[in-house]
């Protein structure tokens, strides 16, 4: 079965306490229960892991490249200063999507910028939880064109 992992930064497992009003109301255990869910109608199957440390998302960035067959990632504000990660989401030959909950380009100047965009194959921003289904179903285009 074609395996997704989906990667979330730091504050992500604040989802639902945090701001709601920008990030939404949803838990991240909601939102990955959604996301399982989608992922069985596609017939894909998807991992999903948060950590705060940019350390254990480089890991499982290089992990990736033996174990799934593509990775969205949601880096939180390490979208916005991590060289690290744009390093290690670049090795990735895998198909890699890239989601913000909120439109990051109507916020502050420093999270319009980030560092890990031109390394992806795409970018979903703004769409709240919405954007890692969005993710997933455009991941399961790629498959299927592949075919």
């Amino acid at each position: 079965m074609f395996n997704v992992w989906v990667i979330n930064g730091p504050n992500i497992n604040m989802l639902g306490k945090r701001q709601p009003h920008i990030y939404g109301e949803q838990t991240l255990k909601c939102l990955m229960a959604a996301l399982h869910d989608k992922a069985q109608d596609l017939k894909l199957a998807v991992d999903c892991r948060q950590s705060n440390h940019e350390g254990q998302l480089i890991d499982w960035l290089q992990q990736a490249a033996d174990q799934a067959q593509a990775v969205i990632i949601n880096a939180g504000g390490l979208t916005h200063t991590s060289i690290s990660l744009h390093d290690a989401l670049e090795n990735l030959t895998l198909p890699k999507v890239e989601v913000h909950l909120s439109n990051i380009y109507a916020r502050e100047e420093f999270r319009q910028k980030s560092f890990i965009s031109p390394v992806v194959n795409a970018v979903i921003a703004g769409c709240g939880q919405k954007g890692y289904i969005l993710a997933l179903e455009y991941i399961h285009t790629l498959i299927q064109a592949q075919k």
